[in-house]
């Protein structure tokens, strides 16, 4: 049921559910169950799809464009952020097959799991219905973040886009505090807020201080996006 909910979603019906199955299993879940597959073969396989739908449309639609302006464009698209985006927008989280340890860390709204999950999917895709129909669920779905990318709005970094933000209303200071960290070495996981003028503004977790911050950054933007109307 599962399965077909996402398919409706998507509006693609597969052949052989296993690959959408697959698809949809994180490593995770795969090591707690045996004769279970998941999806890392198929992140490999669904970015190089990506990567040449995505250079294959800039190649034809820009041709004024340089080699290095393409690059970039590019650079832009294909990424995990967009990746990320293209996850939320397809509600992909509850759809993935993950222990219930990974669960218990986050990891249905962790940025690198959904954005492998997404190529994990175009590669399921590339498989059972072939190249053509691929790219178009790849260019439908990645329209809004290569119309962005052209225009150069695609925010990558978003602690310097807060930072460049508020230093436009005038002289503040921005924090970020380490509030806890749990788990094992090999696995730990970092939360962060971040303060504006000593006001919390948003807090952010990840697997790297840097990856905390930034969600700790981004959760601010949408905070003060909220405020200001």
């Amino acid at each position: 049921m599962e399965l077909m909910n996402f398919e409706k979603k998507i509006e693609i019906f597969f052949a052989d559910e296993n690959f959408l199955r697959t698809a949809l299993t994180h490593s995770s879940f795969a090591h707690q169950y045996k004769n279970v597959d998941h999806n890392e073969r198929l992140e490999f396989l669904g970015d190089s799809v990506l990567q040449l739908t995505i250079t294959e449309y800039l190649f034809k639609k820009y041709s004024h464009k340089s080699e290095g302006e393409l690059t970039k464009i590019r650079s832009l698209i294909v990424c995990e952020n967009s990746l990320f985006q293209i996850a939320k927008t397809l509600e992909l989280s509850s759809f993935i097959r993950m222990s219930k340890g990974e669960e218990l860390t986050g990891g249905r709204e962790r940025a690198s799991l959904l954005a492998d999950a997404v190529e994990a999917v175009i590669a399921a895709i590339y498989l059972d219905k072939g190249l053509e129909v691929a790219k178009n669920f790849i260019l439908i779905n990645f329209d809004p973040i290569i119309k962005m990318a052209i225009k150069n709005e695609i925010i990558l970094d978003f602690k310097t886009r807060l930072q460049e933000l508020l230093q436009k209303k005038g002289e503040v200071e921005i924090s970020y505090h380490l509030i806890k960290f749990e788990g094992p070495p090999h696995r730990r996981k970092f939360f962060i807020d971040v303060f504006i003028n000593n006001e919390n503004f948003g807090s952010g977790e990840g697997y790297s201080k840097k990856e905390a911050e930034q969600n700790a950054a981004r959760k601010a933007l949408e905070n003060l996006e909220a405020r200001n109307g």
